[in-house]
């Protein structure tokens, strides 16, 4: 349903990749082509590596966590002590 699209770069690599592994299953292992092919090979699984996007990382999800906390504490105790919204001044702003 939400699957993310693979940019056009990612699947140029792909699938040269899948030509060339399966180029490799017809070749001589001893052979000079094959080992050419081979170390073309590793250049295009470190491509791919290198295009993958990066994860979150763990600190910007506490700084979130923390984020959220302090506006659900600063809403309930709006809730019990009636008092302006300028506590929400507070919480950390994204640069």
């Amino acid at each position: 349903m939400f699957e993310k699209e693979i940019p056009k770069h990612q699947r140029m690599l792909e699938s040269e990749l899948e030509r060339t592994i399966s180029w490799l299953k017809t070749e001589q292992i001893p052979s000079e082509d094959y080992v050419k092919t081979l170390n073309v090979v590793e250049r295009l699984n470190d491509m791919m590596e290198k295009e993958k996007p990066s994860s979150v990382s763990k600190e910007t999800m506490l700084t979130v966590a923390a984020n959220l906390l302090g506006i659900i504490l600063i809403i309930k105790h709006e809730n019990v002590n009636v008092i302006t919204s300028k506590a929400l001044g507070f919480v950390f702003r994204l640069r």
